[in-house]
């Protein structure tokens, strides 16, 4: 799968740029503030339709301006796919494959597989559960529609009893009845995407250790735990235990919502005792881990993104990691960095083709 062209509106900082790209590597150049990530971003844009970086959609409309467009067009199992996402300030996200538009914008998640590795990625060892669960619940999504509308599902249900718990507060009363029927909305939702995640975890697993171990060279030790309050009983049981305390918190305190995923290097948390270089060398292995896991899956070579790479690893490292493009277990790669000799010196190693782009 091939991005050959991408165009951008008013997005972000750009009021109108268009790119042909190389079939291998990409390599976007400038100083900072100029627009490098945004390249990026735009090309996560068409295989997510959201951004990586800013959640907030409006925010990714040029200063001044009332609506973005980003299109691209894809060459895949030999056809052309145009793809096209916009948005106008008052009005609904519309993404588009070939002058038709999705319904729902989940059955367009998995069609590009795409793998960004970004400074951002830090997140997933210093913020919450959350974003953790996100990356597992991104990994899996990219290629098992079901396990999507599950989760989509479980959250409207999780939604609608956290709503209830508030009127039950507010107007000092209680039905478990009507809980109950929610209760088991989420446990029938909530036990396919736990026995989903704890299956992908143990072919992933595998997969993101091997990748650690060729990039630090075997020095440590490392593992992904799996931490889910399923794990100590059915969630209709543990819904119904809980349910004194969801009402004095006034949400639903326990199900897959909650789940964690330890890192872990030496049988410790890598935030905590893991250097900067091996917290750094533990999510590249968990990216590369994606791609693998994803293209096994799907069967097709994902885009992957390297967001200023320079600013996560040493130059050898990268030379590393551009040097997997030269085998065939590789697509198309995208660079951004704020030096251009430096990037063309990298990709200079490996035996493919490449563009640079100096904005």
């Amino acid at each position: 799968m091939i991005l050959k062209t991408l165009s951008l509106l008013n997005y972000k900082n750009f009021d109108s740029k268009s790119f042909l790209f190389n079939d291998k590597i990409n390599c976007i150049v400038g100083n900072n503030g100029i627009g490098k990530t945004n390249v990026l971003d735009a090309i996560y844009h068409l295989s997510f339709g959201k951004s990586y970086f800013n959640p907030i959609a409006t925010q990714n409309i040029k200063h001044d301006e009332s609506f973005f467009v980003i299109n691209g067009d894809y060459n895949k199992a030999n056809k052309t796919e145009k793809i096209a996402v916009s948005l106008k300030k008052g009005q609904k996200k519309v993404i588009k494959r070939n002058g038709k538009a999705y319904e729902k914008f989940s059955e367009h998640i998995g069609f590009l597989p795409l793998v960004i590795i970004s400074p951002a990625d830090r997140d997933l060892i210093i913020e919450g559960s959350d974003t953790r669960r996100k990356f597992i619940d991104s990994v899996i999504s990219q290629s098992d529609k079901t396990y999507l509308n599950h989760l989509i599902n479980y959250n409207k249900v999780l939604a609608q009893r956290n709503a209830l718990l508030k009127f039950f507060a507010l107007n000092h009363t209680f039905n478990q009845d009507t809980l109950q029927v929610y209760n088991e909305q989420l446990t029938n939702f909530g036990s396919k995407i736990f026995e989903k995640r704890a299956v992908f975890l143990k072919e992933f697993i595998p997969i993101f250790k091997g990748r650690y171990q060729a990039i630090s060279g075997g020095r440590e030790v490392v593992d992904l735990v799996y931490d889910s309050d399923l794990f100590q009983n059915d969630l209709n049981t543990l819904l119904q235990q809980a349910i004194s305390k969801d009402k004095t918190l006034q949400y639903t305190s326990v199900g897959v919502h909650k789940d964690d995923l330890q890192f872990n290097i030496e049988e410790y948390p890598v935030k905590k005792f893991g250097s900067q270089g091996q917290q750094k060398s533990f999510l590249i292995a968990l990216k590369l881990a994606q791609f693998d896991f994803i293209k096994a899956q799907s069967g097709v070579n994902p885009i992957l993104l390297l967001d200023d790479i320079f600013d996560k690893l040493d130059e050898n490292r990268v030379a590393q990691i551009i040097k997997l493009v030269d085998t065939d277990n590789f697509g198309q790669l995208f660079i951004s960095d704020t030096h251009a000799e430096r990037t063309e010196n990298a990709v200079k190693q490996v035996h493919q083709s490449y563009e640079i782009f100096k904005l």
